[in-house]
């Protein structure tokens, strides 16, 4: 399968990619935990059914060293033993963020305040923007049909 267009070949998709990605480096750089914001990237992906960064975030946390136990459990999160309270919390507040449609009044208060008791503001602001890209992405990708499987830990960065 092929992309039905080359995102990076495009000059207008390039430089909003760019752009995008610069927002990446801001959360990224931020004091939200790594392996948080991997496993928030993969929930998010894995809802939207978006291959392309379901592979790429499962094979960046691998890299980085997660277990392969946590990285099987993340669809599955709330069953789950492996999975600190906050992420949970993160992991809840994605789901709900993600899923805004599904959810008559969007995030409830309870996600919210449970996010809230976990992540001082400063992380609690990279979740919220990461909780967005990420989706900003996922839905980039599925509507282009970016195929899945071939991504190599460190590709883009």
């Amino acid at each position: 399968m092929d992309a039905r267009m080359d995102l990076f070949a495009n000059p207008v998709s390039a430089a909003i990619l760019k752009r995008i990605g610069a927002v990446g480096a801001v959360v990224a750089g931020s004091d939200l935990p790594a392996a948080t914001q991997e496993l928030v990237k993969i929930r998010a992906s894995q809802i939207n059914g978006c291959g392309f960064c379901t592979d790429m975030h499962t094979k960046e946390a691998a890299h980085a060293g997660e277990t392969a136990t946590r990285l099987h459990l993340v669809a599955a999160w709330r069953e789950a033993t492996v999975f600190t309270e906050a992420e949970r919390a993160a992991l809840e507040l994605t789901e709900q963020g993600t899923r805004i449609a599904d959810a008559a009044g969007g995030v409830t208060d309870e996600a919210w305040e449970e996010a809230a008791r976990h992540y001082d503001e400063d992380r609690l602001a990279a979740l919220v923007s990461l909780i967005a890209l990420i989706n900003a992405y996922n839905r980039v990708n599925v509507l282009v049909r970016q195929p899945a499987g071939d991504y190599r830990p460190g590709q883009f960065g």
